[in-house]
């Protein structure tokens, strides 16, 4: 599902240019689930956003499904981050105009994938059903989270892609949002790359690995 080599990332700075990722290596088969840990400013966001296509590599290949990340166009990615991944951020990220029913249909739809059933699915088993005429400032963190993971599954991406996904939430709500995540994934069989801090989180992924200083140890 995916292939990183030899990626390198650097950012200007006024001191001058700083090397964030140097030289990475990664592969994550079809299905399967991995924690990226890493001390804070290790690059682990850095590496989330160009698997994600928000960021352009320096050198290096990413290949998602097939797909070089690298070689394609703005519009190209663009295209891609609609119809192939799902995200969820640590600040949730909906939108406040939108109510949860349209939350949760919203990446679907522009992905031209929307399915009533799969809604439906998603949201008895997130417990949205009493929540869809409400709106995200009218939701606790835990609530709103469950809208954010709905979302990212609804389109039914081959890629689940999730940056500290319950640093926001209380111990209790993180384990609740975090089981009824890898349940979905294991339905769907999407494939997840998730950044976190906490070793307790991460153990219950497949695999585990940590980038200290831009490279993978």
């Amino acid at each position: 599902m995916l292939s990183i080599e030899n990626l390198f990332k650097t950012y200007p700075t006024p001191q001058g240019p700083l090397p964030v990722l140097q030289g990475i290596d990664l592969t994550l088969e079809r299905g399967a689930s991995l924690a990226l840990m890493g001390e804070s400013g290790s690059g682990k966001s850095t590496l989330l956003h160009l698997v994600a296509g928000l960021d352009r590599v320096d050198s290096g290949r990413i290949q998602v499904a097939g797909h070089a990340l690298e070689s394609m166009t703005e519009s190209q990615l663009a295209e891609w981050r609609r119809t192939g991944i799902g995200l969820i951020f640590q600040q949730f990220n909906l939108i406040g105009s939108l109510s949860v029913a349209d939350n949760l249909a919203f990446q679907a739809r522009l992905a031209g994938r929307f399915d009533p059933r799969w809604q439906a699915e998603l949201v008895e088993r997130l417990g949205l059903g009493a929540l869809l005429g409400r709106y995200p400032e009218q939701l606790s963190g835990g609530q709103q989270q469950r809208v954010a993971l709905g979302r990212a599954l609804a389109s039914r991406p081959a890629l689940l892609l999730a940056d500290e996904p319950t640093g926001n939430l209380d111990e209790n709500t993180s384990e609740e949002v975090l089981g009824l995540m890898l349940e979905l994934l294991e339905d769907s069989a999407a494939t997840l790359l998730m950044v976190t801090h906490s070793q307790k989180i991460a153990a219950r992924l497949q695999r585990q690995v940590v980038l200290h200083l831009g490279r993978l140890k």
